[in-house]
């Protein structure tokens, strides 16, 4: 009987078929994308689609590329133990797609950037580009990681992996924004087969509901200002903000996606729809994880053993609840491994773009188009193979959500603080950007990793009540399912700083790394002199052809060229000089 625990269903030949149909499928419209524009040879072309790809596409994209298999599997367990205060994530996202729309996208696109870490060498200097892309490419192979947790069937990964290699290679971009559509439209129809079909065994949409109030999750709105507190109102309103505006604003996988658009419109616009996307994905993931609630409310899978982590939760209610329809299940890892395909595909291009751009074309400058475009396809394999590499590290992690969004935090913060530290304030120097960059990151990292070791206490993260007196099997075991992750052992040791400093909310992280970059390298900069900038480097400066290039101006590839030979580099004169050493205390 649903509900009661005890062992579930397998996976039956029909969800086998189901699922390599819809993994074939995406790997054909990838293929499709790459021999339609096999003309198209340039690294423009590859890197950025020609420049020619509109909103709607983009945004989806956009939407795909982090609601990856963690957002399946995380999200909806998130709802399940803790309830819906994360989807007051809403606001963030609304807040994320306006600065980011209104601040950074008209900068980067008057620039013609290819790699959003150039703007740190046309403001500040060479040696700080280089940090800045290590730093994301650090943070991207770690999030490779987080992406595949969850899923750890080798032979399956290795298979989908080799697919996603095989159309990043081959069609660039274009083919990663296309693919992505189809994978966005998957991982919603898992969804909405969970609710579907929980709506039926509860009796309906209204019951769900009623039970999620009945055991506390829809208690949504908590205004304590603690910030040692997991999620509340504030730390989701402003570290959640600041943690998604890292993301979306200078993470090289979302810029690549909107300086791809045709028009500085259509840029904008991929952002603003980007976040309807996102609402109705974190809804959709949320009442997942209600109807969860509402099927085990009186035999919780984890307190019982049917499951080890929150992570299995998920899969083993679609076991338990859709494998009486052949091939359903298979729809549903469909959808968490299309997730994580389009995560591993919009990392492997953002990442051959940012090696080229900051590493390889400024240091041989004499390589041909053809050259540029060999290298392009060797480092999408070489990537690859870093991703399925990394996916061996992830089968030793535990809950892979709030691990995924802290790892953003922990790095995109004093990225986002060395960003606005140019964009906002002319007197900032390199030194100063580069002093407050390392102690901005020095500190995430502390509170970061200390927190990973020492999880805070439950006071602090407020996980609500459950039950098994429904259960009619008691487990002395824990079903193993080869797509999810073990348990992880806590110490038993705990410092003076676990209950303080490591207990603060993961939301923070960005934030704080934010802040201490932002003072630290203004006081540096302060101290050692000002610097001497193009206007064009501050994000209130209005280029005269800005209008113009919002409306309706198409850009050919061919007018863009990139790495060292960028426009910007030349026209705007390399940018920034330190002036006078004139001292300010």
């Amino acid at each position: 009987m649903v509900g009661t625990g005890g062992p579930v269903a397998t996976f039956s030949v029909w969800d086998y078929v189901v699922f390599a149909g819809t993994i074939l499928a995406a790997a054909g419209l990838g293929l499709f994308q790459a021999i339609r524009g096999r003309k198209e040879t340039s690294s423009a072309e590859f890197l950025l689609g020609g420049r020619q790809m509109t909103a709607v596409p983009v945004a989806m994209s956009l939407t795909a590329s982090f609601m990856s298999g963690i957002t399946v599997i995380g999200t909806p367990a998130e709802a399940y133990r803790y309830g819906t205060a994360f989807w007051l994530f809403g606001f963030s996202y609304a807040i994320m797609s306006t600065v980011t729309a209104e601040i950074f996208v008209p900068l980067f696109y008057r620039l013609g950037i290819t790699s959003a870490y150039e703007y740190l060498e046309l403001r500040f200097s060479r040696p700080i580009r280089v940090i800045g892309t290590s730093m994301y490419i650090v943070q991207t192979s770690v999030f490779f990681d987080f992406s595949v947790t969850g899923l750890d069937l080798w032979g399956v990964l290795v298979a989908t992996g080799a697919v996603c290699i095989i159309y990043c290679t081959l069609g660039g971009l274009k083919a990663v924004i296309w693919t992505d559509v189809l994978q966005m439209v998957i991982m919603l129809a898992g969804f909405v087969a969970v609710i579907a079909r929980g709506a039926v065994l509860q009796g309906g949409l209204t019951k769900i509901w009623k039970d999620a109030g009945e055991g506390g999750r829809l208690e949504t709105f908590d205004f304590d200002p603690d910030p040692l507190k997991r999620h509340t109102f504030w730390t989701i309103l402003v570290g959640g903000s600041v943690m998604w505006v890292s993301i979306y604003s200078i993470n090289q996988s979302q810029v690549q996606r909107y300086i791809s658009c045709k028009t500085l419109g259509h840029a904008k616009m991929s952002l603003y729809v980007n976040m309807v996307g996102l609402w109705i994905t974190v809804s959709l993931a949320m009442f997942s994880g209600l109807t969860m609630y509402s099927i085990y409310k009186q035999c919780d899978p984890l307190t019982n053993g049917d499951v080890g982590t929150t992570d299995q939760l998920l899969p083993y209610l679609v076991m338990d609840i859709l494998a009486v329809y052949p091939g359903i299940p298979g729809l549903f890892v469909a959808a968490a491994y299309s997730g994580t395909l389009s995560t591993v595909s919009s990392s492997i291009n953002a990442l051959v773009a940012v090696t080229m751009e900051d590493f390889i074309v400024p240091v041989w400058k004499g390589l041909t188009e053809r050259q540029i475009s060999w290298m392009n396809m060797g480092l999408s394999i070489f990537f690859g193979g870093v991703c399925i590499g990394m996916a061996g590290v992830a089968s030793a992690m535990g809950s892979v959500l709030q691990a995924a969004l802290s790892i953003f935090g922990m790095i995109s913060g004093p990225l986002l603080g060395l960003y606005l530290l140019g964009m906002l304030f002319r007197t900032a120097n390199s030194v100063g950007g580069l002093v407050g960059m390392i102690t901005g990151l020095a500190l995430t990292l502390w509170v970061g990793i200390g927190g990973q070791i020492y999880p805070p206490k439950a006071e602090k993260t407020n996980p609500l009540p459950l039950t098994t007196e429904g259960c009619t099997i008691n487990q002395n075991y824990t079903t193993a399912y080869p797509w999810t992750s073990p348990v992880t052992s806590q110490p038993d040791f705990r410092p003076a700083l676990a209950d303080t400093w490591y207990s603060l909310s993961y939301l923070y992280f960005s934030l704080l790394g934010l802040l201490i970059t932002l003072v630290s390298g203004l006081l540096v900069s302060m101290i050692t002199g000002e610097t001497t900038c193009s206007p064009n480097l501050y994000f209130n400066h209005r280029h005269p052809n800005d209008s113009e290039a919002s409306d309706v101006t198409e850009k050919a590839a061919a007018d863009f060229d990139l790495g060292a030979d960028n426009a910007a580099f030349t026209d705007i004169a390399v940018m920034c000089k330190d002036g006078e050493k004139t001292t300010k205390l």
